[in-house]
């Protein structure tokens, strides 16, 4: 039978109503899961239960957590089969995205999940969601990071947060789902991440200072060029299209030329939840290319910006951290 570490970090899913609204107790969620026989049913896995302490609303996550999170993974690898990660919808798909490039070889199911309705309310979404993660974590066949909600297993590095009211908040805009869970659990191979073949190992990330901006219209840039100093290292920008800039990023140049003085690396996504991003294609993206702004292709924001995290973690320049923009590493984009 195969053992199953549940990894508990906080989230809507193990939260109790208080005065001041819904707040995570870990003694509510243990008392949950092991006295009343919620996850003991006949053809659930074995488990055991770790909480990361403190329990975290997930928009309070950081990078000490991601590393705590793959740190406890990485601690336990050799003991279990597979771990599924409870964890606040929020921020889910950064943590998904951190874990896929911190676990380097990762052969096991590594499968986040949480609810919009707390286990201590009647219609909560937290039971099916648990049990069907335990499942597809027992059954071992998707060996990669992933994010179990609402009846689909989605690709953690290629999942967004789609909706706060909806039981199925998750979606991969560019990327097929790679499981749907009906009366059966249906799997989709073809969209599995191949083995790297290469020995597990965790690689913490450095905080870095990393940064996002969304252009929108009327977007004065020369506001945003005080904040390009050295300490800068990542710059995300969520562009229109296929990564199109106002007067064809001219008002950009400045700030982009004082970037790469001082060596930070900006990489261009689509503000479009689907859409791949081809700097230069248009004249309105042309002067982005010419300053050597990178393409984050069809990436997420938060996988863009978990995988700048991971890059200046590894890469010695900043043009390595570009060269890695710019492929996939972990099954995050479309090569």
């Amino acid at each position: 039978m195969s053992r199953i570490l549940i990894i508990h970090t906080g989230g809507t899913i193990g939260m109790v109503r208080t005065g001041d609204g819904y707040t995570p107790d870990a003694g509510f969620f243990r008392r949950t899961v092991e006295d009343t026989g919620l996850l003991r049913a006949p053809g659930l896995p074995e488990w055991d239960l770790v909480q990361t302490t403190p329990l975290l609303d997930s928009s309070n996550m950081s990078v000490a957590d991601w590393n705590r999170i793959g740190g406890v993974i990485a601690d336990s690898y050799a003991d279990y089969d597979g771990f599924v990660v409870l964890h606040g919808t929020d921020t889910m798909a950064y943590t998904a995205s951190a874990l896929s490039f911190m676990l380097r070889g990762l052969d096991k199911p590594v499968i986040l999940t949480g609810s919009q309705i707390p286990l201590c309310e009647l219609r909560s979404d937290g039971r099916d969601n648990l049990i069907t993660s335990l499942v597809i974590a027992a059954e071992g066949r998707v060996r990669e990071v992933c994010i179990f909600f609402g009846g689909l297993l989605l690709r953690g590095n290629r999942s967004t947060k789609y909706s706060a009211d909806g039981l199925a908040a998750f979606r991969s805009p560019n990327y097929p789902p790679l499981a749907s869970a009906g009366i059966n659990i249906a799997y989709n191979p073809s969209a599995f991440l191949a083995p790297s073949g290469e020995p597990f190992r965790f690689v913490p990330l450095s905080d870095v200072a990393i940064g996002v901006i969304k252009v929108f219209p009327g977007i004065q840039f020369s506001l945003f060029e005080p904040i390009m100093t050295e300490d800068l290292r990542g710059v995300v920008v969520e562009t229109f299209g296929s990564g199109n800039i106002p007067n064809g990023g001219t008002a950009l140049l400045p700030m982009i030329e004082k970037a790469a003085r001082n060596g930070t690396v900006l990489t261009v996504c689509s503000q479009c939840p689907q859409a791949t991003v081809q700097i230069g294609a248009y004249e309105a993206s042309s002067a982005l290319k010419k300053r050597g702004a990178v393409s984050g292709r069809d990436v997420t924001t938060e996988a863009a910006v978990a995988k700048l995290y991971y890059l200046f973690s590894v890469c010695g320049s900043a043009d390595e951290v570009k060269a890695g923009m710019e492929r996939s590493i972990a099954g995050e984009m479309t090569v």
